[in-house]
């Protein structure tokens, strides 16, 4: 009888410690503290994701021919040595093929030499902002038409690797007024750039149909 005593007493031991053990088990699981998430990254913004293009830009009226008439830019060269920049002109127009891009001729002169860039600008859903697609696609510039009036200026801001530069466009070469000129400065100022052109920008030279050797042709893979 003392045996099965002592064996039922070992019983409820065992069940005792097991029980123990297992609400050790239990209430360490719930007092351990749970994996945190990982916040979910925060998008990257660039320079250009600041700038908001002209509000409800008419793509059609920007067709056509402009001039360089000034630039802003973080570049010290291109701020110190702005006025060994050519005048460069660039001609938009549809493309035959798509209603999705632009065709742009970039009409400069290098080496005393005019030389034709043309390139493919795609649109985007957000009027009025454009892509200059690159390969590796790490090289797209992307391009907002900030400012505009259509018929006498444009300015527009292009973006490379988080770097962006201001250009100031013009119908015709004479467009650049007192006004206008504050009001690039100003917009620059807004992105800490620094204008690279204190003077009126230099004689525009002609520079019309390009010798086939000096043409790069950058469509579609450029």
């Amino acid at each position: 009888m003392a045996g099965l005593w002592r064996c039922m007493l070992a019983v409820v031991m065992l069940m005792c410690v097991y029980l123990w053990d297992s609400a050790e088990a239990v209430g360490g699981a719930k007092s351990r503290p749970r994996p945190q998430r990982r916040p979910p990254k925060k998008p990257k913004i660039t320079p250009i994701d600041l700038t908001q293009p002209e509000q409800d830009i008419d793509i059609e009226r920007m067709l056509g021919t402009w001039y360089l008439l000034n630039t802003a830019s973080k570049c010290s060269y291109l701020v110190n040595h702005g006025t060994k920049v050519e005048p460069t002109v660039i001609t938009i127009a549809r493309t035959a093929t798509s209603n999705e891009t632009l065709s742009v001729s970039t009409k400069t002169r290098h080496n005393h030499q005019c030389w034709e860039i043309l390139q493919v600008y795609h649109l985007t859903s957000v009027p009025g902002r454009l892509t200059l697609k690159g390969s590796p696609p790490e090289q797209n510039i992307e391009i907002v038409i900030g400012d505009t009036d259509y018929n006498s200026y444009a300015i527009m801001y292009y973006q490379k690797q988080g770097k962006i530069t201001m250009k100031l466009y013009g119908k015709s070469v004479d467009n650049l007024s007192e006004p206008l000129l504050t009001k690039f400065e100003e917009l620059a100022a807004k992105q800490n750039l620094q204008r690279a052109y204190h003077f009126p920008f230099p004689t525009y030279s002609h520079c019309g149909d390009v010798d086939r050797d000096h043409v790069i042709n950058c469509v579609p893979t450029c």
